[in-house]
């Protein structure tokens, strides 16, 4: 298993690029299976759940090919004949967004058989909201042996029908998944209490150009008038706002002079917002954010909320921050329980975190040491990795195979702009 170390101390000096959005380029993916054209994405990052993704649809048939070269971001998809409509466990296990083809495969086939999903250990993702609206729909669905099985109406033989469907709570792969499903469906969906996050945006964007009728995507209420077909398209996907976000961070704990380059800083402002009152100072360009000291970091309390309050996925690397900055920051988990596993990480490094059921309290500021340290999940990863940053001497993280999972060449972007930052495979090989 590959590891990270990390030696503290340096400012991080000069530009850094943002890759394509993860939780964009899955969903945008899992959407060319609506269509028989193929579907050409740009903007792809280069990561372990893109790579899953890949396995899966061609696990059913599909032809995917992943560019290299100067072409290296650009993917190319058709579903032409998808001879084999199941999304195995072998393939799904370590990645959450498999639900994703469960209404893409039902609207275009009629039947669909997905693994119940894995990913990362940070509470229930409950998928019972997609089952719910599916069958809202006119889909039969039975659960046997870690399987869903759906069927469209007519035991497979009729299309989906359109529906109203009001979110029990707000659910961004629901709202991506039931949406794949409602453009091939009969009629018109309504959808309310839908997630406005820009990753659902960017998929509606790409249905659109595929022939969906889409409107209101980006609010909380959406109206999808289904087609009977869809076609090919073409499709840049959005800048990763949570890597962005997490090279901010990273200027700013540090003490350096960063340019975050090719972000979308619109999708951004509850972070940028924070930063501010943490004493950061924050330049904002059209698509470059730079991000300097400001002198002490400041203390700042923060509730993490559905998009476009503060994303869930920086609550960790914020987490790492508040370490560093004078007095104490409250932190309020609301969207995922069980998501501060980075905290026993970070008080083996000397953080002072108590923690009282979805709340945890940091004591800044914390002088933080080097330790052998453990990646929990993808987010708590790039927490260790901003500590160490900070920490003196040469900090060990184990299991950085969670990071690989949703950032690009983290460690050459970091080593790029001054962070001193090696990976280390198995330091005997393998016997």
């Amino acid at each position: 298993m590959d590891k990270f170390v990390v030696r503290g101390g340096n400012p991080l000096l000069g530009t850094i690029k943002v890759s394509g959005a993860k939780n964009s380029a899955l969903p945008c993916m899992a959407a060319a299976i609506l269509t028989e054209d193929e579907v050409i994405l740009e903007n792809i990052p280069q990561v372990r759940d893109i790579e899953t993704e890949r396995k899966l649809l061609t696990s059913m048939g599909a032809e995917v090919e992943l560019g290299y070269g100067r072409a290296q971001h650009r993917t190319h998809i058709k579903c032409a004949v998808l001879s084999d409509p199941v999304a195995k466990y072998e393939i799904v296990k370590t990645m959450r967004a498999s639900s994703l083809v469960l209404g893409p495969l039902i609207a275009r086939t009629g039947i669909a058989r997905v693994a119940m999903p894995g990913g990362c250990a940070i509470g229930g993702r409950p998928i019972d909201l997609h089952i719910k609206g599916l069958e809202a729909m006119g889909a039969t669905i039975t659960q046997e042996h870690g399987y869903l099985e759906a069927r469209s109406p007519n035991n497979g033989e009729a299309r989906l029908k359109g529906a109203r469907i009001l979110f029990d709570k707000i659910t961004v792969t629901g709202t991506e998944d039931l949406l794949m499903a409602a453009t091939l469906a009969e009629g018109e969906s309504i959808f309310e209490n839908c997630a406005r996050e820009p990753e659902v945006t960017d998929l509606a964007a790409l249905l659109n150009a595929m022939g969906a009728k889409i409107e209101g995507a980006g609010t909380s209420t959406i109206r999808i008038q289904g087609v009977s077909k869809l076609h090919g398209a073409r499709h840049r996907i959005n800048p990763d706002r949570i890597e962005a976000g997490t090279f901010l961070i990273a200027g700013a704990i540090t003490g350096g002079d960063l340019n975050v380059d090719s972000c979308e800083p619109a999708h951004l402002g509850a972070l940028i917002h924070k930063l501010e009152q943490c004493g950061v100072r924050i330049d904002v360009g059209k698509d470059h954010i730079r991000v300097r000291s400001g002198g002490d970091l400041k203390a700042a309390d923060v509730s993490t909320e559905e998009y476009p309050g503060f994303p869930t996925d920086m609550q960790a690397q914020y987490m790492a921050l508040a370490t560093q900055a004078e007095g104490t920051s409250i932190i309020t988990e609301n969207i995922f329980e069980n998501r501060f596993m980075h905290v026993q990480e970070l008080a083996r490094m000397g953080a002072n975190i108590t923690i009282n059921g979805r709340t945890a309290t940091v004591r800044g500021k914390s002088p933080l040491q080097s330790a052998a340290v453990m990646c929990s999940d993808l987010r708590a990863s790039a927490s260790l990795v901003l500590a160490a940053l900070v920490a003196d001497g040469e900090t060990i993280l184990d299991r950085v195979y969670h990071l690989d999972r949703g950032y690009e060449h983290f460690e050459e972007k970091l080593r790029g702009v001054g962070a001193q930052i090696r990976r280390m495979g198995d330091v005997f090989g393998k016997k």
